[in-house]
């Protein structure tokens, strides 16, 4: 018995490591990349993002990405990055093709890792970002969290599920998807699909707060009947904030704010 316990755990290993880094992961013709955490000891199950890449990428650079890799591989993070057809998604319409191809991908990443199941973060970026939203709309009942930035699906889209909680950030000068005030200036409106779905009450600015000194960003909470939403805003344009991840990370895992 302890013979057979042994070869399961060397083939699950085997298996884990045979695609890591820039080495893709093949689930039929789609693929996707992941990255281990430092220091990781091969047992403990491991907290999960699921990042969507933004346009005209692939999710080899999200492996390797400074704001992205660097968060996940410092707090014992597993980083699984999916790689969209085309160098996109498919994200307008209901029911899409990469929803399933996501929902494919966390499978699969169970069948190589020790996953932490109350700990499935999925993020994105620009396009990515709006796919983002819209796994957690149509598959979004085991996602702790949402952490999307510059982009957002329109507000009034059906959404069948949703994330736990959700975290947005955005540029109020931000030239590519521009920042989706409401129809009346309202400056909360980028996550009002959020906060009536989770049934939010009004929200509570926080203040703001900084990870590097050249960009800070104002925070409004709002603690919902079920889940709750954050919302981030800056006055830059269209990126991936320095620190802003590593933070979410942090605050999600009841670690201390550190940077990176």
């Amino acid at each position: 018995m302890k013979a057979l316990l042994t070869l399961c755990l060397l083939l699950l290993t085997t298996q884990a490591h045979a695609c890591t880094g820039t080495t893709p992961c093949q689930i039929g013709d789609r693929s996707y990349h992941v990255l281990e955490p430092e220091g990781w000891d091969g047992e403990t199950p491991l907290p999960v993002l699921l990042h969507f890449h933004g346009w005209g990428r692939q999710g080899s650079l999200i492996v390797r990405h400074n704001r992205i890799a660097s968060a996940t591989a410092r707090r014992g993070v597993l980083l699984v990055a999916p790689n969209g057809t085309n160098g996109t998604w498919a994200y307008r319409a209901a029911n899409s093709p990469d929803t399933a191809f996501a929902r494919a991908v966390l499978d699969d990443i169970a069948s190589r890792y020790p996953v932490d199941t109350d700990h499935i973060f999925v993020s994105g970026y620009s396009f990515g970002a709006i796919m983002a939203w819209r796994f957690a709309c149509e598959d979004g009942t085991d996602i702790v969290a949402l952490l999307a930035i510059s982009g957002a699906l329109p507000q009034d889209t059906d959404c069948p599920t949703h994330p736990r909680e959700a975290r947005h950030v955005h540029g109020f000068a931000d030239p590519v998807q521009r920042y989706p005030f409401g129809r009346n200036g309202e400056a909360d409106h980028p996550v009002a699909l959020w906060r009536e779905a989770m049934g939010c009450d009004r929200g509570t600015p926080t203040g703001d707060w900084q990870q590097r000194p050249w960009l800070t960003l104002s925070r409004t909470e709002w603690d919902c009947a079920e889940g709750r939403v954050t919302l981030d805003t800056h006055p830059g344009g269209h990126f991936i904030p320095h620190g802003w991840i590593a933070r979410q990370l942090d605050e999600l895992l009841g670690l201390p704010n550190t940077y990176p």
